[in-house]
């Protein structure tokens, strides 16, 4: 998505609490939005960011602001549950005012295209089933 993103994260009893393996992934991914930025002279962009940080994460020597430090986990205790969600994930950027793509398995960064033909895309996708 443009703007946010949707997936589905497996955990065990020896994972990292849900918010630090939040926090890990948004600090990096961060790094690496910042080093694309920069790579891409996008100043003005980086500009944005830099003025989003809070003057108390600013004191701390935080740079930019990348991502909102909240996020929206839902638990899925239930295989009905868990496909709902896969659905929502695999047909949100088709839907609403998004309309990404025509064909919701053909959007690269989605795991829709390997629920469909079985094929890997551009990131390496664990099907739900071989998990439980």
């Amino acid at each position: 998505m443009p703007n946010h993103l949707h997936f589905l994260i497996y955990i065990t009893d020896k994972s990292p609490i849900i918010n630090k393996l939040i926090a890990n992934g948004k600090r990096f991914m961060a790094y690496e939005i910042v080093a694309r930025l920069k790579a891409q002279n996008e100043f003005s962009i980086l500009k944005r960011l830099e003025d989003g940080v809070p003057i108390t994460e600013r004191a701390k020597g935080k740079k930019h602001q990348i991502f909102q430090s909240s996020f929206d986990a839902k638990p899925c205790v239930s295989r009905d549950f868990l496909l709902q969600k896969l659905h929502y994930l695999h047909h949100n950027p088709v839907s609403g005012k998004w309309n990404l793509v025509e064909d919701y398995a053909k959007y690269a960064h989605s795991s829709a295209g390997f629920y469909e033909t079985g094929e890997q895309g551009m990131f390496k996708v664990t099907h739900y089933m071989d998990l439980i």
